[in-house]
């Protein structure tokens, strides 16, 4: 795993902004600067467009004043997690840990036994619950990719171009950059049927949160012995 640069990391706080080059706080990231954590001018943060782009800013006179160049960190592989819709606040939990791993985009699906379903404005209001939960995953980890969220989306129109999670497929391989994970009652014959192939996770059958980490760790590599 790539390690997080040192001025990221000692940074008193670390926020989204739409452009890097001109650096301006929201007025939900100036409450959370001024009011939550209670920074004062001279308080190092650095910044991201979610983009890769980053720099270090110092705050001052509530608003943040550059003190380094752009930098431009490299995205590594891209991968996209699918997961059924699961109960409870599962979905945040899973979103977060997917941002703080690295993923590229998370979808949520509907198969076919899906318990959950998020329909109609129930549904946006889970996403956008969703893309809030990704956007303190990178404030708290200094990450400088933020995933894109998207979904709930019929498991059928997803599958054609993913790999589907299930105990009897392959391993996984370096071209597997979208995989979907069912639900906890699996996918149905016709969904597998147009799934561009499957996959087998480590660990053998995985509660749905377990599978969509599982399935972005090897997908993405990474290597947590250095």
């Amino acid at each position: 795993m790539t390690s997080t640069p040192d001025v990221l990391r000692r940074s008193a706080a670390h926020v989204v902004v739409d452009d890097v080059a001109s650096p301006v706080l929201d007025e939900a990231a100036e409450h959370h600067l001024l009011h939550v954590l209670r920074l004062r001018d001279g308080a190092s943060v650095t910044v991201t467009d979610g983009r890769g782009s980053w720099r270090a800013c110092r705050l001052d006179g509530g608003g943040l004043e550059p003190v380094d160049d752009v930098v431009i960190a490299p995205r590594g592989r891209a991968i996209t997690i699918g997961v059924t819709v699961p109960k409870h606040d599962r979905p945040e939990w899973i979103v977060q840990k997917l941002t703080e791993l690295g993923v590229a985009r998370i979808v949520f699906l509907h198969a076919e036994r899906s318990v959950v379903r998020w329909d109609g404005e129930r549904g946006a209001k889970h996403v956008d619950k969703a893309r809030r939960v990704a956007l303190e995953a990178i404030h708290q980890c200094r990450a400088v990719w933020l995933p894109v969220v998207d979904g709930p989306v019929p498991a059928g129109e997803f599958l054609p171009a993913a790999v589907a999670a299930e105990p009897d497929g392959r391993r996984l391989a370096v071209d597997d950059v979208a995989i979907a994970v069912g639900p906890e009652g699996g996918w149905t014959d016709g969904e597998l049927a147009v799934a561009r192939d499957r996959v087998a996770l480590p660990g053998g059958i995985l509660r749905v949160e377990t599978a969509a980490l599982t399935a972005c760790v090897h997908a993405l590599g990474l290597d947590f012995t250095t």
